[in-house]
């Protein structure tokens, strides 16, 4: 049976939730995986208001939708983040309090536990985002980084991140990092750190998403099939490098959308992405949850691009065979 195809919605959070789903049926998807931002999924709601999550599963069952997943990307990023005044504006004022960091981080803690209780009223099992990382400033080595260095910031995340875990496992809800740079992990050597971190508990997998690693120069397939058991969800986005000599792959300081920059997010199927090899890989891996649009593209108007990619992926995805080709020659 295919896949369910979902659309994020955390980069659709002006408009509030009944109108996305509305939108997004019409789009062609069976659901939405909701960002705990916007009005789409309340973490402080759900938890204090009996009637609430029935408010949100009412809407999408109004509009022929369901949630396979929510994502609290956002206040998971400052759990381990150096905190600085850019973190404001992407956390709740409860959140962010009086902004001092280690507050800060201590409240987003405590946020993103209370978002796997959320997600258990809500009847998802997944909850989907980021960590932050105390050492990422660190990625060049300059000035000179020792190994101690390192290994305490993955210390750092294991400190802050096993309680958080610790209360995923009380309500039976799984986390799935998006690998990413910024984050503790954002290729397959960090990723293999991270687990270890943690000490390879089940409670921590992953939210794949191969855009944040072509970039990179990563391969995606070979992320599928070296943690193929730790795929908890899977993004469907797009990038493209644009390195023409004079721009390079850090951005140059340019933001999204400029054409100047070495390599930007494009809409599934426009960019560099092999998605048929993906598919192949998660068929390999017994992966059967979502595949979930997270639409960025700066060059285009996003209702085109949300409903291009709605039929984009119902195209690419099949199930794996279960007969070789040839078995009608076996005797």
């Amino acid at each position: 049976m295919p896949r369910p195809v979902t659309l994020f919605t955390g980069q659709w959070a002006d408009l509030p939730i009944e109108v996305l789903a509305q939108k997004a049926r019409s789009f062609g998807y069976d659901g939405l995986e909701l960002a705990c931002w916007g009005d789409h999924f309340e973490v402080d709601k759900a938890l204090s208001s009996d009637s609430y999550c029935k408010s949100r599963t009412d809407i999408l069952a109004r509009n022929g939708l369901k949630c396979f997943a929510v994502s609290n990307h956002l206040v998971g990023q400052c759990v381990c983040d150096v905190i600085d005044e850019r973190h404001k504006s992407i956390l709740p004022a409860r959140v962010w309090g009086d902004g001092k960091p280690e507050g800060v981080r201590e409240r987003a803690a405590q946020e993103m536990k209370d978002t796997a209780a959320a997600a258990a009223r809500l009847g998802v099992k997944i909850v989907n985002g980021f960590t932050g990382s105390s050492v990422w400033h660190k990625l060049y080595f300059f000035p000179p980084t020792s190994a101690a260095e390192i290994e305490a910031g993955y210390r750092d995340f294991a400190a802050r991140w096993n309680p958080i875990f610790d209360a995923f496992d009380k309500h039976k809800v799984l986390f799935g990092l998006e690998v990413h740079p910024t984050e503790i992990a954002y290729d397959l050597h960090t990723t293999r750190l991270a687990l270890e971190a943690v000490g390879n508990r089940p409670t921590f997998g992953f939210n794949f998403d191969p855009s944040h690693l072509i970039w990179q120069g990563i391969d995606p397939v070979k992320f599928i099939d070296a943690y193929a058991g730790r795929i908890y969800h899977v993004h469907v986005k797009d990038a493209q490098r644009n390195l023409d000599g004079t721009s390079s792959i850090l951005a140059s300081h340019l933001a999204f959308g400029d054409h100047r920059r070495g390599w930007d997010f494009r809409s599934p199927g426009r960019g560099e992405v092999n998605f048929e090899e993906i598919i192949r890989a998660l068929n390999r891996a017994q992966y059967h949850g979502p595949l979930s649009v997270e639409w960025e593209d700066s060059g285009m108007d996003r209702e085109h691009g949300a409903r291009e990619a709605s039929a984009f992926v119902r195209r690419l995805d099949f199930e794996p065979s279960r007969i070789a080709f040839d078995a009608a020659f076996d005797k």
